[in-house]
């Protein structure tokens, strides 16, 4: 089996650091700022999908000064606030110590993805986890391509592929790809979210899922 999981929202809280870092680039343009927790419903999709969700509803055409704003400032600022959630790191020995690899999937870019996981996670097993981010080279969620370029990665582990994801997006994109889902209610969507985009599983804590993998290997 081969387990990937979402960072941003299941891996790292860093729902305040992209809002400070948003609120910043909107406050140097003259836009009105968003409460934090409006951030939880305009990330998923990229950093400029997001910069533009920002935006009020007749200043699009602003979203590519702004993410230029947003990427320079979180480029200083991405780990001032961001944490790992509780239980991800026990999560992620466990799954090593099973023997299974570990991979990132986001739409965070992926520089700064491995550094956010070099951060969070132990060296011992931080060096070991393929991380895949935003780039050129490829589409981002919920298109496959991420998921299927780290199964290519692992040939002797493709027999189960597992997504574990906080929102639509890494639904869609495990549905896309063809693997297991599972969603996690702890990051920045709801459980309803989860179950409308079909979830396999959802589970309350990273304790839960050591269970389901065990239950998904073939």
């Amino acid at each position: 089996m081969i387990v990937i999981f979402d960072l941003d929202g299941t891996i790292a809280n860093s729902i305040q650091d992209l809002a400070n870092a948003v609120n910043y680039a909107l406050k140097q343009l003259g836009y009105p700022e968003h409460d934090t927790e409006k951030y939880k419903q305009m990330v998923g999709n990229g950093a400029k999908k997001l910069c533009y969700r920002a935006l009020p509803d007749d200043k699009k055409d602003d979203a590519e000064k702004l993410h230029t704003i947003f990427k320079a400032y979180y480029g200083e600022h991405y780990l001032d606030n961001t944490k790992v959630y509780d239980g991800i790191q026990k999560l992620i020995h466990n799954i090593f110590t099973y023997g299974r690899p570990v991979a990132v999937a986001t739409n965070k870019p992926q520089d700064v993805a491995r550094k956010v996981v070099n951060q969070l996670i132990p060296p011992i097993y931080s060096k070991y986890i393929t991380v895949l981010g935003s780039c050129d080279e490829r589409e981002r969620k919920p298109d496959p391509a991420i998921i299927n370029e780290i199964v290519a990665k692992y040939p002797d582990f493709n027999d189960s592929v597992v997504m574990i994801g906080d929102s639509n997006v890494d639904m869609q994109t495990a549905k896309n790809a063809g693997v297991h889902s599972i969603g996690c209610t702890w990051g920045f969507r709801s459980r309803e979210e989860l179950e409308k985009e079909g979830a396999e599983f959802i589970v309350d804590s990273p304790a839960e899922i050591m269970d389901i993998i065990f239950k998904l290997e073939p």
